[in-house]
């Protein structure tokens, strides 16, 4: 295990790389859903959110096969928490009007309706009967199955455009940049696989140096697991979150904070297949069931900001990210008194 004085550096020297190249990964990102024409909340719920996912799937495999599983699912659920928690700090960012208003699509609301969905999936699993085939539970193929229906609907509605959020002064919308027919398909494609290369490889130090530092403090599997690994190995959506605001990728940005939420919930599926001693879900405790309540809790109040559209709100942020940073703030509280 990695020493103190080797796990620090290493954590802060992993995250200022991330903070380099997630910033250039965004940009590539954007100019790749010009470049295909499947728009940014697309690349940005599949391409962004699952590059910027790698160190967490890294992260909560490897924890499930060595057989820490309380470890496994935190990671995961605690990353989804803590990345919607970024969306608002987003929010508070972009000065214009609120995020939410200005970012609101149908392909952002439906990506948001499935992460509840899929969340529902553990809570059910977890509290129904314990079965398992060659240890994977029903509910990881359940998973696997409903994010692919999930995200293929997603695509069908960018496509036939059923409904639409009303246009107004303060609308961003996703419109190809001219200058991107300039720049090769292939030349793009491969400058985002270096990309997410280099941000998997410092995600996964990160990763690596928070376990080691926080398995020296004693903490419970289930707060490392939320509040330092699963926050640790979310920085790359922070930074990318943040860079999209900027350049004023505004669908991007969301779309990569709530498709990578339900990409998220793919490390448990994985985890599952990666624990060895049973199914999963029947390993895991409270603490994560309480995780996952707050994260549904926290993306059912974004979606009512995503609906409610509300322009400008105190100090120019929006309801619903005051509420979103109140009760994760809440949560991190509730979980040290669990601990």
């Amino acid at each position: 295990m990695l020493s103190l004085s080797t796990s620090i550096p290493l954590f802060c020297i992993a995250a200022i790389v991330i903070a380099f190249v997630g910033t250039r990964l965004t940009r590539v990102a954007d100019r790749l859903a010009d470049k295909t024409g499947w728009g940014e909340a697309i690349v940005g719920a599949v391409i962004l959110g699952g590059s910027t996912s790698l160190p967490g799937i890294i992260t909560s495999v490897s924890t499930a096969y060595q057989g820490y599983a309380e470890l496994a699912v935190s990671n995961a659920v605690g990353g989804i928490a803590a990345q919607t928690a970024f969306l608002a700090v987003a929010d508070i960012v972009y000065r214009k009007a609120n995020l939410e208003h200005a970012a609101a699509s149908v392909a952002n609301l439906l990506q948001g309706t499935l992460l509840v969905t899929l969340l529902a999936i553990p809570v059910v699993a977890y509290a129904g009967p314990d079965i398992a085939w060659l240890g994977v539970h029903p509910a990881t193929l359940l998973l696997v199955a409903g994010y692919c229906f999930g995200i293929r609907l997603v695509s069908q509605a960018r496509q036939e455009k059923m409904w639409m959020p009303k246009e107004t002064e303060r609308t961003v919308l996703d419109v190809p940049e001219e200058l991107v027919s300039n720049v090769s398909l292939r030349s793009l494609a491969i400058q985002f696989v270096v990309l997410a290369s280099l941000v998997a490889v410092a995600g996964y130090a990160i990763a690596e140096s928070g376990v080691a530092i926080a398995n020296q403090t004693g903490l419970s599997e289930s707060l490392v697991g939320t509040l330092l690994t699963a926050v640790a190995t979310s920085i790359p959506e922070l930074v990318t979150t943040i860079a999209a605001v900027r350049c004023g990728a505004l669908s991007l940005a969301v779309g990569g904070i709530i498709g990578g939420n339900c990409f998220d919930l793919l490390f448990i599926a994985c985890s599952d297949i990666a624990y060895r001693s049973g199914s999963i879900y029947s390993a895991i405790t409270a603490r994560q069931i309480f995780i996952m309540g707050l994260t549904i809790l926290m993306t059912g109040v974004l979606l009512i900001g995503l609906l409610k559209r509300e322009k400008y709100g105190f100090a120019k942020i929006g309801f619903e990210s005051l509420l979103i940073l109140l009760f994760y703030i809440m949560g991190v509280f509730a979980l040290f008194a669990m601990n």
